[in-house]
């Protein structure tokens, strides 16, 4: 990561690592997904010993996730992890960093330098304003002063990361840090809540950074399923511009509309299995219920449906090519994708 190459969507497991069997099976769905690099909690030497045998039946970097006990780290290692993150917040003593620099430096992975902001001690503030700009501060420094003890171990195989629940500090921790070092940044924010909150926080913080040219890979971190952290970072890396991929647009429905858009939507989302290792480029495609803006939508997709009644009109770069039945929808977009110069599968 980092250097100009594609930014990788990250998740975690989260089931312990223990239970082999379901955590192969999670991360299997996760690779099916488009996950490209996965993170597991190592809270025991059983679950660092479990690490080696999920290692043989995935496909994806496995990242272990060290708190408290440096020796976790040794037996990850030791297991085969292709990184460690260590959280400066719970193993702070230099020769338990040294030992862990050292390991990781005979087996030639990197170290993830994780600061989270409920591992730092809280510090009480007038105003919220002071209290993110101080956290901020924080956070950064904190990630500095680890980096500087494992550099002055002759280790520059680093990663940082620097997550907070809010908004405001996670992306000034991360412009803080950012212009004093030049490792990957891995970017994210923590408990930020269920579904729709976590979503609409991690798009804002990860996406404000990443339009400023900040950060190497991400994670969106949701309360629930990871196979949907990693279809929401994907959609972030869409939406600024980072990946290639099927964008769809439709539009919310109205009393106009005659058919029910949300499940030819729903349909045909279902019925694309993209993944970023089978992308060639960009396409946007437009669904829309009814004539006010859809035509104009239409037109301006690569593809579009642009429903009127009971039938709509497909259009292609703009060219309108038929008239589609609302039953006919789904397939014919698909049609029409299979026109285009990347590899795809669809079913």
């Amino acid at each position: 990561m980092g250097g100009g190459s594609a930014i990788p969507v990250q998740s975690m497991i989260k089931v312990p690592a223990t239970d082999v069997k379901r955590a192969v099976a999670q991360v299997r769905e996760l690779e099916a997904a488009g996950c490209v690099i996965v993170r597991a909690a190592v809270p025991d030497e059983e679950s660092a010993q479990a690490l080696a045998e999920i290692k043989k039946r995935i496909k994806i970097p496995l990242v272990a996730d060290i708190h408290f006990n440096y020796r976790l780290a040794l037996a990850a290692i030791e297991s085969g992890a292709d990184k460690i993150r260590l959280n400066p917040g719970n193993i702070r003593r230099q020769e338990e960093i040294k030992a862990v620099v050292g390991a990781a430096k005979r087996r030639g992975i990197p170290i993830r330098v994780g600061v989270n902001s409920g591992s730092l001690n809280t510090v009480r503030r007038p105003t919220s304003d002071v209290r993110r700009e101080n956290l901020a501060h924080r956070m950064a420094g904190a990630a500095l002063d680890y980096v500087r003890i494992i550099e002055k171990l002759k280790f520059r195989d680093i990663v940082i990361s620097l997550k907070t629940p809010d908004i405001c500090s996670t992306v000034e921790s991360y412009r803080l840090i950012a212009g004093k070092v030049d490792y990957p940044l891995h970017l994210g924010m923590t408990a930020t809540g269920p579904l729709i909150p976590a979503i609409v926080k991690s798009s804002l913080g990860i996406g404000i950074l990443l339009l400023e040219g900040i950060g190497d890979t991400i994670r969106v971190s949701l309360t629930g399923d990871p196979v949907e952290e990693v279809k929401a970072g994907r959609e972030v890396l869409q939406a600024t511009g980072l990946s290639g991929g099927v964008e769809i647009i439709s539009c919310p429905t109205c009393g106009r509309c005659r058919v029910n858009l949300p499940r030819i939507v729903h349909r045909f989302q279902n019925a694309l299995h993209l993944t970023p290792n089978t992308l060639h480029g960009s396409l946007r495609v437009a669904i829309m219920g009814c004539e006010v803006n859809g035509p104009g939508e239409a037109k301006e997709a690569d593809i579009g449906l642009a429903f009127g009644g009971r039938n709509a009109l497909l259009f292609r770069k703009g060219r309108i090519l038929r008239k589609v039945k609302e039953g006919e929808a789904v397939s014919a977009l698909l049609s029409e994708l299979s026109n285009y110069p990347f590899k795809r599968r669809f079913s």
